[in-house]
């Protein structure tokens, strides 16, 4: 198992919660996991073909589609790998962040810039935070009836304090390099 993918393992861990379409696997990797996680379809939909080729997950059409949609489902083996996987420590947490890298390398163009980029991002983070505060709200309701979503609420409350944070560095950021430039 040292050798996952970890693409297979998103996915599995996905169909583990309902069937879904490539597309739709997609779409909750663009939503859902965005904050710690992506995908592209260029490595979504081989994985799905290997998953099923090694009878980790079943592909069957759509008979109700007039697109003749693909819907997967994780098979019992693929859940017995999912939960192997699940046990197994963290090879590692990475995070790459693009303002970041600009501003180490801020000295070339100067604070004006490097202003701009902490706004930019400051304003992205701003406009994502609403989402999770409700998906919060939403989360901690449903735990009255099924605490199953706990898994999904830490995740959220992590996303939430950790844009906290990125908002109150942006702010102090902003400041420090405003002062630096006085």
């Amino acid at each position: 198992m040292a050798n996952e993918k970890k693409i297979d393992c998103v996915i599995l861990g996905l169909l583990s919660h309902e069937e879904l379409t490539g597309y739709e696997i997609k779409k909750r990797m663009d939503t859902s996991l965005k904050y710690f996680w992506n995908a592209s379809y260029g490595s979504i939909y081989p994985a799905l073909n290997d998953l099923v080729n090694r009878g980790l997950a079943t592909r069957r059409e759509d008979g109700k589609s007039k697109r003749n949609k693909l819907i997967y489902s994780i098979t019992d083996e693929g859940r017995h790998y999912l939960k192997k996987w699940l046990i197994l420590p963290v090879e590692k947490d990475e995070f790459r962040c693009e303002t970041l890298l600009k501003l180490f390398f801020g000295n070339e163009q100067g604070a004006e810039h490097a202003i701009s980029h902490i706004e930019a991002f400051e304003r992205k983070i701003a406009k994502e935070l609403p989402y999770l505060l409700r998906a919060e709200e939403t989360l901690n309701a449903c735990l009255e009836e099924d605490t199953s979503h706990i898994y999904y609420l830490l995740t959220v409350e992590f996303g939430i304090k950790t844009y906290q944070t990125y908002l109150e560095w942006c702010k102090e950021a902003k400041e420090f390099l405003k002062e630096q430039r006085a």
